[in-house]
């Protein structure tokens, strides 16, 4: 009996020593920290149109840089932007050195694991840039076998495209016009992007003979702004303002200035076909 007496006292230190161990979890002062700073740090490309690029005045404006914007003014914060390719965007939100990113972001499996969205702020699906003149012999997405396939590494689309055996053609932060002249001309065959990015890219180069390829949609999806995952008590914050902001009907005015239609909301086609890149 004395045995068992004695192994009780233990069991119990033991709980103890665990539950000690567990609450030296750091305390989540994501939103505190921007507070008293009193600025968002906001990671971005700059390059991809109509999402992040410079106008012809060298300013800074897209549609998920003015929704930052929209963002920061209604949490009475300042905000600062910085400049990354994709990876780097990534990787200044894991690092801290960005609050979050807003560039288009989606979630895919792998970045689920240790990072989160807010609430989305476009609603969208995937298509493919072809040329004009022969479609790139592309028809389906089974089709994309042997072709070359246009991005930026490790993104969604480029890992989609070599799923289906496509060969990667990677570029490091190239502007649109760059993109869909090596298409036009055969150096590459094929875009995967997102329908709406792609159909506005289209609109500012019409004189690139290049087209989105009709009826091969796939991937309904949502995005909005890549936070780190620990950094649930800012994501809180910014996903408030969202609400007010589409309350306000703002997102839907700075959606129809870059998209000409309101992707602040579901599309009205229907997208079944769902392709996974991982």
């Amino acid at each position: 009996m004395k045995k068992g007496l004695l192994a009780l006292p233990l069991v119990a230190i033991g709980l103890i020593l665990a539950a000690c161990g567990g609450g030296q979890s750091s305390k989540d002062d994501s939103w505190e920290k921007v507070a008293d700073k009193q600025e968002l740090t906001v990671a971005t490309s700059g390059t991809l149109f109509p999402t992040s690029y410079y106008n012809d005045e060298n300013q800074l404006i897209g549609y998920d840089v003015d929704v930052a914007k929209a963002v920061a003014k209604k949490l009475d914060l300042k905000v600062k932007f910085k400049e990354y390719n994709v990876d780097g965007q990534v990787t200044a939100v894991s690092r801290g050195e960005a609050d979050f990113a807003a560039n288009d972001f989606g979630m895919s499996k792998a970045r689920s694991k240790k990072f989160s969205l807010s609430s989305p702020i476009k609603y969208s699906f995937d298509s493919m840039i072809v040329r004009k003149s022969d479609d790139s012999g592309i028809h389906s997405l089974e089709d994309l076998k042997g072709k070359k396939a246009a991005g930026e590494p490790n993104t969604s689309y480029m890992k989609i495209a070599e799923k289906y055996g496509a060969k990667a053609v990677t570029y490091d932060n190239a502007t649109n016009d760059q993109y869909l002249t090596d298409v036009a001309n055969g150096r590459t065959d094929v875009i995967l992007n997102d329908y709406y990015l792609q159909k506005m890219s289209l609109a500012a180069l019409p004189e690139i003979p290049v087209k989105i390829l009709e009826d091969v949609y796939f991937n309904a999806n949502s995005t909005g702004f890549l936070f780190d995952k620990k950094n649930q008590a800012l994501k809180k914050k910014i996903d408030g303002a969202l609400v007010e902001l589409k309350k306000e009907d703002t997102l839907k005015k700075i959606a129809e200035e870059y998209f000409g239609t309101n992707v602040s909301v579901k599309p009205k086609q229907t997208v079944t076909e769902q392709v996974a890149a991982d």
